[in-house]
């Protein structure tokens, strides 16, 4: 795993841009609706490479696919694992949908109830899956494509370091209720087996594995009522499950990747940070990405006067973000890391963003901006650092 040794290295959280036609595709695929699968697969290897060049052409030092052939961030589990059926929710009748903005929905009512932040009314008919038979990891096919597609993408280019993300057990509850396995452990523990597959393809295939895990912070504000000790006693049972998907994984070869959910809202009720760092750092990986940058979080880089890093780890704070489409100059995005540098030693600082930025951003434009701004920043921050 890189580490700023003599300069500071950056990278991002995932997402990236990808034409419109592509997405259809891709999304059409996961339907199971009529698509022309030669283009799409012309256009994967295409789009992928465009966004490894890109990478590396504005500066950025660990870089992935772009994502470019998910769906989006949690669906494509369930296009990889068996076991699951979907069902029409009936308010009332059906298991009530999970709210990654229930806290702020009780406090802000109204701005929900206007249809800001994206977010439709929960109590209207929709698809669930349900887990109704054992779970089985289904996905080498498609993990093999994402793969090969890379590869071919990284083939001559001098890119220091590359990574492929992966979902999280306590991610995937989110949406796949359990209507099979005997307890919430054991429910867990088998979602945690399916994706050890993944998470050991992309490991063996030469990639470090980055753990995108939202759930680890964002669960806390499904449940309304859960203090938080009973939030950390709940995360507790969902990191064991992830730490059981990576027990034959060295952790320097893992990243982890948590956020407070990046839908755009007031994220007021978000847990904070020094309530959750233990857990955050409990997880079997070397790096810690956490957001950083956006106005709910950016004043947390103070949690680190007095909790410690782990001895051999990596911070990788969000200094750049996909709350707006302002783009950070690159003086604010070097008095962010020097800030994180200061306080946990630069070596042990990597530069990287809040969240995945394409989803969020109002143009791919923006996406790009936002990261030449943080490989300029990285460059300043060098700068004042080492002093070269």
């Amino acid at each position: 795993m890189l580490t700023s040794t003599d300069r500071i290295v950056t990278t991002h959280a995932g997402a990236l841009p990808r034409s419109a036609e592509l997405r259809q595709l891709v999304f059409a695929r996961a339907a199971g609706s009529a698509h022309d699968s030669a283009e799409l697969k012309a256009k994967l290897a295409a789009e992928t490479a465009a966004s490894v060049d890109k990478q590396l052409a504005i500066g950025i030092d660990s870089i992935n696919d772009g994502e470019v052939g998910k769906t989006n961030f949690t669906s494509y589990c369930a296009e990889r694992i068996s076991g699951h059926q979907e069902r029409i929710y009936v308010h009332g009748k059906s298991p009530q949908p999970l709210n990654i903005a229930a806290r702020d929905a009780r406090k802000y009512k109204a701005y929900f109830e206007s249809g800001k932040g994206g977010f439709a009314n929960l109590n209207l008919p929709r698809a669930q899956s349900f887990c109704v038979e054992p779970l089985h990891f289904t996905g080498q096919a498609a993990l093999a494509e994402d793969i090969a597609h890379f590869k071919a993408a990284l083939t001559g280019k001098n890119a220091p370091e590359a990574y492929l993300p992966a979902n999280t057990p306590g991610t995937m509850e989110h949406w796949l209720y359990n209507d099979y396995y005997k307890t919430t452990e054991e429910f867990l523990f088998a979602i945690a087996e399916c994706l050890r597959e993944e998470y050991e393809a992309i490991v063996n295939a030469g990639f470090l594995l980055q753990i995108d895990d939202p759930d680890l912070p964002d669960g806390w504000l499904m449940f309304t009522d859960m203090t938080v000790a009973e939030y950390q006693t709940y995360a507790r049972l969902r990191i064991d499950a992830l730490n059981h998907a990576l027990r034959n994984i060295p952790p320097e070869k893992v990243r982890l990747h948590v956020c407070w959910g990046s839908f755009h809202g007031p994220h007021n009720e978000d847990i904070p940070l020094r309530d959750i760092a233990n857990l955050i750092f409990s997880v079997r990986a070397k790096a810690f990405s956490i957001e950083a940058s956006n106005p709910a979080h950016e004043h947390e880089w103070r949690v680190f006067e007095d909790v410690r890093l782990p001895e051999g780890s990596v911070l990788i704070p969000g200094v750049v973000g996909h709350c707006t489409d302002f783009i950070e100059h690159p003086e604010l995005v070097a008095q962010r890391i020097v800030r994180y540098a200061n306080l946990v030693g630069k070596e042990n600082v990597i530069a990287g963003t809040d969240c995945g930025l394409a989803p969020r951003v109002g143009h791919p434009s923006i996406v790009w901006g936002k990261l030449e701004a943080l490989a300029a920043g990285a460059k300043i921050a060098t700068m004042q650092l080492w002093g070269r």
